[in-house]
């Protein structure tokens, strides 16, 4: 593996870490705030942010061609994802819809040919499909929980999340990863600060210091700084190969779920997460 094999897979890796905490956040801020004023107070936040690092760092202005690509993103990743997801979590419980992400990949990857041209090799398909099943079959059998509504949703999430996660990151080829996403979230930043104003809560009398952490997390964190790393990685290791990494992040947000919640953690979820790692392992070598 070269050395830019291995800063993008680093810098992927870090980015799935950080993206693991994002739907535990999501399920804390949403019994605080409602899914929409989350969806376009996050996106605010960071578009915020996103607008001071271009201006600060003295980037130039996208180019007219450029402009449809980072609208899918804004669309798939600024929106879609995060509003998809706040609705889901208020029909299923935050575990049962991390081990959807373990669909990513494919989605990703699927994107990825259509839109960033990559040809992976038949048997990357084979072993990206099993690591994909692997997460399936531990979460049917580690959560019993189930609501066709948030499942549907779920599912919608991970289609348009997949379809910004390989738009960004062809793009970021020519940008830079954290150029996309803040000039993604600038370019989004109309529509959703007005949603803001829309949506403000009625009182913020309730809302207890968990919703807000939960929102400074994604806000921050899962809208910002972990693309930045993530789009990096997808740019320089390819994105149907480092997409791959996606299929860790249901395990490393259920062992937050552990650490931070007290939860049990099963064997079960260990032995399904080296079961990943041999995948994502022979996927890599494949793609």
């Amino acid at each position: 593996m070269d050395k830019a094999s291995i800063d993008g897979w680093g810098s992927g890796l870090l980015g799935v870490i950080i993206f693991s905490g994002s739907l535990p956040a999501t399920r804390v801020a949403v019994a605080g705030f409602s899914p929409l004023f989350l969806t376009s107070a996050r996106a605010a936040i960071a578009a915020l942010l996103g607008a001071a690092l271009l201006a600060v760092l003295r980037q130039p202005w996208p180019q007219r061609k450029d402009l449809v690509s980072l609208t899918i993103v804004a669309l798939g990743v600024v929106i879609g994802f995060p509003l998809l997801t706040a609705l889901a979590l208020q029909h299923i419980t935050s575990a049962h819809s991390i081990v959807f992400i373990g669909l990513l990949p494919l989605s990703t990857a699927v994107f990825g040919v259509l839109r960033g041209g990559e040809r992976p090799q038949p048997l990357f398909w084979l072993f990206s499909c099993v690591g994909s099943a692997t997460v399936g079959a531990f979460a049917l059998s580690s959560d019993g929980s189930a609501s066709l509504t948030g499942d549907l949703l779920m599912v919608a999430a991970i289609i348009v999340c997949g379809l910004g996660y390989a738009e960004g990151a062809a793009l970021s080829r020519r940008l830079g990863g954290w150029q996309v996403i803040s000039w993604a979230l600038v370019l989004s930043a109309p529509v959703v600060l007005l949603m803001t104003i829309m949506t403000l809560p009625p009182s913020w009398q309730g809302i207890g210091a968990p919703a807000w952490l939960g929102l400074a997390y994604v806000s921050i964190f899962s809208m910002l700084v972990g693309f930045v790393f993530w789009y990096r990685g997808l740019a320089i290791g390819g994105i149907a190969s480092v997409g791959q990494l996606q299929l860790l992040q249901p395990f490393f947000g259920l062992a937050l779920a552990g650490l931070l919640l007290h939860e049990q953690v099963p064997w079960s979820m260990i032995a399904a997460t080296l079961a990943v790692v041999v995948c994502v392992v022979f996927a890599r070598r494949f793609a």
